[in-house]
């Protein structure tokens, strides 16, 4: 099994305005959050996993379960915890790159504290953390102490998918990701994020100074430019994107990440020593399993990640 923690919300799409009424706009809300949508990615790929997350007593904390429920998504980690949903405002842009306005103070996926950290027994593989539970308080500091404590015993797998209306001061951001990187023993980030982390570096510099740590791979997204992978024993190896009709890219980093842990899972290599003995041929496997499943959640509109019957 696979443990993901943190948030679980509701993206609301604005749907096409054609009322009218200018007092009248409709949305379509989807189930959602970054570590959510991994959870849920790596069910329909077949893998095992668990969401460590607070889910509200509210309506929509009630329908968070019922999807989760639903996917497969193991129950016993997560907590009921009576503050509101977290609502993320999604407007796309005419490439489909998604824009967010989080409603999230004092929601209840922020609310996970010390009390609420799991004993984890021997069939949890590994964890994944990432997106703005990873800065947002109390939650935050609950990750860091998770991570900090299970580091070295199962594999930790890090996603910073920066999102700045939660958290706007960026250094907070760079503070608590240096923090987590020396407990990470594989990294993916995109080139979006990359820039806002430490603008005007060179990608190829950080990732081979996260390889100087714990870190075992960087992985590095580029959008429609394709994937990058750095390894420690084998170096860098890219792939362009797979062509396909982009409806938006919603889900698509998400998905990238559950497809990572699901080959290194298939493979029996989803361990500590398992990212030593890839070798060069496997980690261009992996790349293109995780190019081509990101690739079909951006043909589709929303974060509906894929299943693993359609990426055979």
């Amino acid at each position: 099994m696979y443990l993901v923690c943190g948030e679980a919300l509701f993206d609301f799409f604005a749907q096409t305005d054609d009322s009218e009424h200018a007092n009248t706009l409709g949305f379509s809300a989807i189930a959602a959050g970054s570590p959510f949508n991994v959870a849920v990615g790596l069910r329909r790929l077949g893998i095992e996993a668990g969401l460590f997350a607070g889910l509200s007593t509210d309506y929509l904390g009630k329908r968070l379960k019922q999807v989760l429920q639903a996917e497969g998504v193991a129950e016993q980690y997560w907590h009921e915890i009576d503050a509101p949903t977290t609502l993320a405002m999604v407007a796309l842009d005419a490439n489909g790159v998604p824009n967010y306005s989080f409603r999230g103070e004092g929601c209840a996926d922020r609310q996970l504290r010390a009390q609420h950290l799991p004993t984890l027994g021997p069939e949890v593989r590994g964890l994944h953390v990432g997106s703005f539970s990873l800065v947002v308080q109390p939650i935050a500091d609950t990750l860091l102490t998770l991570v900090q404590r299970e580091s070295g015993k199962r594999l930790i797998t890090l996603d910073p998918n920066v999102r700045l209306n939660p958290e706007p001061n960026i250094e907070v951001w760079r503070q608590r990701i240096n923090q987590l990187i020396p407990y990470a023993d594989l990294i993916k980030v995109s080139d979006e994020d990359l820039e806002l982390l430490y603008p005007g570096q060179d990608p190829q510099q950080i990732a081979q100074s996260w390889l100087s740590q714990r870190c075992q791979l960087v992985f590095l997204t580029r959008g429609a430019q394709g994937a990058s992978v750095f390894s420690r024993e084998h170096g860098q190896y890219s792939v362009p994107a797979q062509p396909v009709q982009v409806a938006d890219t919603v889900g698509a980093g998400d998905t990238f990440q559950a497809a990572v842990i699901a080959w290194l899972t298939e493979q029996q290599l989803d361990s500590i020593e398992g990212l030593q003995q890839l070798s060069k041929a496997d980690i261009g496997a992996l790349l293109d399993f995780a190019c081509r499943a990101a690739a079909l959640t951006c043909s589709k509109t929303g974060p509906d990640l894929p299943y693993r019957q359609q990426l055979n």
